[in-house]
């Protein structure tokens, strides 16, 4: 019985000491949610959204609490020293109860007075017409030593340069300029920032050239300048990007050879230099890049001979776009030993000859662009891989191509390639010309004789005489004698 008693009181101990624990906990939490928010931290972010979503907003009386119990959508905390501060500030309708911007909205000062801020963006906020914004070019250093994320995103009313004071952001890693109004140059003091990741500044109207600068962005994974208005060459610099995982400078006015530089980047994955105005040819240094996967050069009067490459030591591709890119010879037969290929693109270029039918068996292919070259031949593909294709193989506005006729009556032709017809018996290939296969007159044979139209009738040599000229001969022989028999009686 005591046993008993002394074990039940142990359990007992036991569960006490768990509700404890449990209730310690808790109130450690309860004095961590209720960590004070240093007043001034607290005035300048209720300001900061007030310049933003408009005087309406009175964030004292919606969110007393806004790291702790009442917290406002887009605003992130972290404690440091036992207080609250703002560490993470995101504007725009990113969810249903995000803070969205007034049609005034603006920067006010007491943005810069959140010096713990790590990450600041900006989504479909400027996007009046009527109120065209500029981003402030001073007071950014104010961030300099805690920011590490700046976007703007889908801005249209965010207008002007982009400030060179961004150069001092040392601790940035994204920097984010996608959509908006932004133009003039890309500042050279963009290359000042050592540890940056990613640089985006695509869908401007950014001018000027890309910047020696940006060769000194040791750690760019991704560089991003698309769709804007640069132009001039290829800096020689981007060949020092040597972790640089994605260039994509595509949609722009840049001219000039493609730099050989460009082999250093062993790493990149994806290059994009379409809708440019580069020329010069290909370059060796693209057979180099054996870890690229996507590869689009189109519409670009590059030139130059396709079969100049080592197509078969880009293992990795799963997308290749040469199109409209001037170029001339064959579909080179080493595209074929790309296995991981989906998608090619070599349409409306001057490229000539048969289409090799290994392409065609490439296991994960799934659109192959042909159309408006100079191709010939019959095509030499499977029904199933008409039928598996269907549009995504482009082969027509090739005048000398066609498919085998029997595929006309299964459904599976390639679209907008004719039918290879039959040869019909021709008058050349069924009768030589008897005038000069043989000189009756003269009795001689003429061995070298050109095909000529003919009756398209049978013929057969014998002893050099044509048997349905003998044949024909004899019968006339016979009417002959006929009507003198005639005649005579």
């Amino acid at each position: 019985m005591m046993k008993v008693f002394a074990s039940s009181m142990f359990f007992i101990l036991l569960c006490i000491l768990h509700m404890s624990f449990s209730c310690s906990g808790q109130a450690a939490a309860s004095i961590s949610i209720a960590a004070p928010m240093e007043k001034a931290e607290q005035e300048a972010l209720y300001s900061t959204i007030q310049s933003f979503v408009g005087k309406w907003w009175n964030g004292s009386d919606l969110y007393p609490d806004p790291c702790g119990w009442t917290p406002i959508q887009g605003v992130s905390c972290d404690l440091s020293n036992g207080l609250w501060y703002v560490t993470s500030l995101d504007i725009g309708p990113v969810h249903d109860n995000s803070l969205n911007c007034a049609p005034n909205a603006d920067f006010g000062p007491h943005l810069f007075a959140l010096k713990h801020l790590k990450s600041l963006s900006f989504f479909n906020c400027f996007v009046s017409p009527h109120h065209l914004l500029t981003i402030p070019t001073d007071k950014w250093e104010s961030l300099a030593d805690s920011l590490e994320s700046l976007e703007f995103r889908s801005n249209p009313g965010l207008v002007g340069q982009i400030p060179a004071t961004f150069g001092g952001l040392k601790n940035l890693q994204s920097l984010v300029l996608i959509q908006n109004g932004l133009s003039s140059k890309i500042p050279t003091d963009i290359g000042n920032l050592s540890n940056l990741k990613r640089l985006v500044l695509s869908q401007n109207q950014i001018t000027g050239k890309i910047p020696d600068s940006l060769g000194s962005l040791s750690g760019l994974l991704i560089l991003d300048l698309s769709r804007n208005l640069l132009s001039g060459p290829l800096p020689h610099t981007l060949g020092k990007l040597t972790s640089l995982l994605k260039l994509d400078l595509s949609s722009n006015q840049l001219a000039g050879s493609i730099q050989g530089e460009l082999r250093n980047l062993k790493n990149l994955t994806l290059l994009d230099l379409s809708r440019n105005r580069f020329s010069g040819g290909l370059t060796n240094s693209f057979q180099e890049m054996s870890s690229v996967e996507e590869l689009v050069l189109s519409n670009n009067p590059v030139g130059g001979d396709i079969m100049s490459l080592n197509w078969q030591n880009l293992k990795c591709l799963l997308v290749l776009d040469l199109s409209n890119m001037s170029l001339t010879g064959g579909i080179p037969d080493s595209i074929a030993e790309l296995k991981r290929l989906r998608f090619l693109g070599l349409n409306d270029n001057n490229l000539a000859g048969d289409i090799p039918p290994r392409i065609g068996a490439l296991p994960n292919i799934s659109a192959i662009y042909l159309n408006g070259n100079y191709l010939t031949g019959e095509l030499k593909f499977s029904e199933l891989f008409y039928g598996k294709m269907g549009r995504r193989f482009g082969a027509w506005n090739n005048t000398n191509l066609c498919y085998p006729i029997e595929l006309k009556s299964t459904g599976h032709a390639p679209y907008g390639v004719k039918p290879c017809h039959q040869e019909a018996t021709t008058l050349h290939e069924n009768i030589s010309d008897l005038d000069e296969k043989s000189n009756l007159g003269k009795g001689d044979l003429n061995h070298d004789s050109h095909p000529t139209v003919s009756l398209a009738f049978p013929s057969f040599a014998s002893n050099g005489l044509c048997l349905c000229y003998i044949f024909l001969c004899e019968l006339f022989m016979i009417a002959l004698d006929f009507s003198l028999t005639r005649f005579a009686w």
